[in-house]
């Protein structure tokens, strides 16, 4: 079963889903992809969607609270992956990209080993459903500019804006 659970955040509502091996979804309940990415895990994982707690939510309402106080920068919950051996790939490297930084969508392509791949890197990034704990947020334009973010680019301005103050590094990120 996927339990989902919702997580209210200074940025908006979430819904957190978890299986028995840890934490399969995080994304805000106003993304217009989220039926979509329901879909995909019932397609991936083989099971059907009801609302509830388990420990893995319990945990990550705790760690998601400590990264929005500024007190956490990396997360311990365990994590389940539905997609693609290639997206897995490009989640995986996201988990590379350091607090407080950024990395370009073409540095993002080759981290994961294909600098012709930056397209296929940035809808690895868009098809992300871990958000925050994945953080697709820290990647941006090549010229510093914000783009591409299905939560929306003021909230990834705030969390870029967020882990650069909690991190001693200068904000100074353009949208557009």
């Amino acid at each position: 079963m996927i339990v989902t659970k919702i997580i209210a955040t200074p940025i908006g509502d979430m819904v957190a889903g978890s299986t028995e091996a840890g934490i399969c979804l995080l994304e805000f309940t106003d993304r217009r992809m989220l039926n979509t990415e329901y879909r995909i895990l019932r397609k991936y994982l083989k099971d059907d969607i009801c609302e509830g707690e388990t420990i893995h939510t319990e945990n990550l309402t705790g760690e998601l609270c400590e990264y929005f106080e500024g007190k956490r920068k990396t997360f311990s919950v365990p994590l389940v992956f539905t997609g693609t051996d290639f997206q897995k790939s490009v989640w995986d490297e996201l988990l590379r990209i350091p607090f407080g930084t950024t990395r370009s969508y073409s540095r993002q392509a080759v981290a994961v080993g294909d600098i012709g791949s930056v397209r296929a890197v940035a809808n690895a990034n868009g098809m992300n459903k871990i958000s925050i704990v994945v953080p697709c947020h820290r990647v941006i334009g090549e010229n510093g500019h914000l783009t591409g973010y299905g939560g929306g680019l003021w909230r990834k301005k705030w969390l870029i804006d967020h882990e650069k103050k909690f991190s001693g590094q200068p904000v100074s990120l353009t949208m557009f």
